[in-house]
């Protein structure tokens, strides 16, 4: 008889970079989505892929903001855990960062079953920016890791099917507007730690869904799971089915084989049991198993080449081990979206834990072996049973919060007076950044702000659009209004709110850079550039102090305007830009790239290269971009650094 379950408060200290702010600027630019399928692949896929390839994707951020305000200067910083833990394993969460479980412990054998990483490193992989590696990640939203990544997720202590205690998290999610909730449990004595999870479409329309359950674990293994072909998808944007585990003459399942970063979509049988695991050269390791609505699973790898490695080192700790991913989804590929019928819900079981098992040898014969081994440990009806068990369970009220979230799905609760069991979204949890919109939905306006500031973030859902169509016309009302219909695709009705805005408004600003960035989007380069210029030239008037919201819209226009004008040629402008820009901004990696763009755009060519000599790191790097390797060239034409060397596709790509 295993020992009874606990739940408790804890705390983890890493050395961890600043998060710093959010971007104060709405996100109106196209998504800079990496994982977009090349068109000439499209004919080749079964006929459900395809159709949810192409089922409703992500073409904005909005109403979520960037988040790009992170460094890499690393201190210790303690972060609020929590531990639930039986006689077999050990699990630690931190819900104040997406609920992120960064380590699994099984303690008779004294094993971390997952990737841990030594340190807290944002890095800009998430939809919306900021996200960190290691451990298991929740991604839900849509084809890339959630913009909940570093965010706060409420959690509260539940009872449990078995009669002990669960552990919840829930937020809404915002690019989709749905709530969700994870509930982890250990039943006494499991080896297996057992997750509940539930996706609920409050709305009375079908609404697209995604989820993928991202799993780090150390690299040096072999990756099994049942299937004998995969689709692999690399940053060239090729989609192509390829046999598992051989492919182009290497055994692709031990992810230090690969060259390049990859992923692999396991192409598993219908009907079969789904599972993956990680095992080491011993054969122990980890196994992810899940009832089988959780169809995909895939394997991601950064591949032995000298991007991958870059990558492997920015977001970690020299030295400490590299690490791949396994991962379980809703779909086959993470190229796909799942549609959720109105006011329904879909629902699932997980199951993580350790499998010892021959790694090695002929591939069906591994497999087979390990399915063996998996169904001894924990049969498949186990876990099948386990879920409809656990379903009633997942509407109990929480017996005691232990960490609060956002306020954003307790506006939306209180817009549309839902009913959501189980996961409370109180009027409690309402702050600062909901209040305008409070005010919006009680009194049918948008309320002026007590003092001069960024005017914050806009809801974009068309039910906060109808408002703001009613709402009394002041400069605010009109610029949020032209941020939603932007949002909306009625990019001409954005344009005339904004400018009836700009006619009357105070602070011109914001305007002024909605306005600069429909210009750029629609090809007028140069009234992109005025309108720059004049807004940031207004916003130098307007700031009141060096805090941090005002040096993060300085950051961000500054950085949008200099780009901007430098595109048409301006040097003069975007140099005067420049100048005024905050000395703590100008010394940011970023911004160090960006000088080295300018000088060379002056013909200071040696000084350019001088940025280069001397040294930089941009935190906020995007997956897949090569912009810094672009500029090397113009100013070398040598080799890139290895320092600066971050590219993820094949050089024929």
């Amino acid at each position: 008889m295993g020992s009874v379950t606990t739940i408790r408060r804890d705390t983890v200290t890493l050395p961890a970079a600043d998060p710093g702010p959010d971007n104060p600027l709405p996100a109106l630019r196209p998504l800079d989505e990496v994982h977009r399928i090349d068109d000439r692949d499209r004919d080749d896929l079964p006929r459900d892929m395809a159709r949810q390839v192409g089922y409703e994707p992500l073409r904005s951020l909005l109403p979520v903001p960037v988040r790009d305000g992170y460094d890499r200067g690393r201190a210790p910083r303690t972060t609020p855990a929590l531990v639930i833990e039986n006689d077999r394993l050990r699990a630690t969460v931190l819900p104040g960062l997406g609920g992120r479980l960064v380590s699994l412990v099984h303690k008779p054998s004294d094993r971390e079953l997952l990737y841990r990483n030594p340190v807290f490193q944002p890095a800009n992989f998430a939809l919306n920016g900021a996200w960190f590696s290691g451990g298991v990640e929740w991604n839900i939203g849509a084809t890339g890791h959630t913009t909940l990544s570093c965010s706060p997720l409420h959690a509260a202590r539940v009872p449990a099917p078995d009669g002990g205690e669960m552990l919840r998290l829930w937020e809404w999610e915002r690019l989709r507007d749905l709530p969700f909730q994870v509930d982890l449990w250990l039943p006494d004595g499991s080896d297996f730690l057992y997750v509940g999870v539930r996706i609920r479409n409050p709305h009375e329309r079908p609404v697209p869904t995604y989820w993928w359950s991202n799993i780090a674990v150390p690299e040096d293994c072999r990756v099994l799971a049942p299937a004998h072909e995969a689709f692999h998808f690399g940053y060239e944007r090729r989609l192509r089915r390829v046999p598992v585990p051989e492919y182009d003459g290497v055994d692709r399942t031990y992810p230090p084989n690969s060259t390049h970063p990859a992923d692999y979509f396991y192409d598993l049988p219908e009907g079969q049991r789904p599972w993956i695991a990680a095992l080491d050269g011993g054969g122990h390791g980890l196994v992810q198993t899940s009832t089988g609505v959780l169809r995909g699973r895939k394997l991601f790898v950064w591949g032995s080449g000298r991007g991958g490695r870059r990558w492997q080192e920015w977001l970690t700790e020299p030295g400490t081990g590299g690490y791949c991913e396994i991962q379980a989804g809703l779909a086959r590929t993470q190229l796909e979206h799942v549609r959720l019928d109105a006011e329904s819900d879909v629902s699932w079981l997980e199951a993580y834990g350790p499998l010892s098992t021959p790694p090695d040898g002929e591939w069906s014969a591994a497999l087979r072996e390990a399915g063996e081994r998996l169904e001894a440990l924990l049969p498949r009806e186990t876990v099948d049973a386990a879920h409809r068990a656990w379903k009633p369970y997942a509407d109990a009220e929480p017996v005691e919060i232990l960490a609060a979230g956002s306020g954003w799905g307790a506006l939306e609760v209180l817009r549309a007076g839902w009913k959501l069991p189980g996961t409370p979204f109180a009027e409690a949890d309402l702050g600062e950044a909901q209040e305008p919109w409070l005010h919006l939905l009680r009194a049918g306006s948008v309320p002026e702000p007590r003092r001069v500031r960024p005017p914050g973030c806009t809801l974009v859902a068309p039910h906060w659009r109808d408002m703001l169509e009613t709402a009394p016309a002041t400069p605010l009302a009109e610029y949020h209004l032209g941020v939603a219909q932007w949002h909306a695709g009625d990019r001409a009705q954005a344009v005339r709110s904004w400018e009836r805005a700009l006619e009357l408004a105070p602070s011109q600003w914001p305007l002024l850079r909605c306005l600069a960035v429909a210009d750029r989007e629609h090809g007028h380069h140069e009234r992109a550039a005025d309108r720059y210029a004049e807004a940031f030239d207004d916003l130098c008037r307007e700031r009141r102090d060096d805090g941090e919201l005002w040096t993060a819209a300085t950051a961000a226009l500054g950085r949008e305007a200099v780009e901007a004008l430098l595109a048409v040629g301006r040097t003069t402008d975007a140099r005067a830009v420049w100048e005024r820009l905050r000395p703590v901004t100008r010394a940011r990696g970023r911004f160090r790239l960006l000088e080295a763009a300018l000088l060379l755009a002056e013909g200071r060519r040696e000084e350019a290269r001088a940025v280069f000599d001397t040294g930089f790191e941009v935190a906020d790097l995007r997956e897949g971009d090569e912009a810094i390797g672009r500029l090397w060239e113009r100013l070398d034409g040598g080799p890139l650094p290895a320092r600066h060397d971050f590219r993820m596709r094949p050089p024929t790509a």
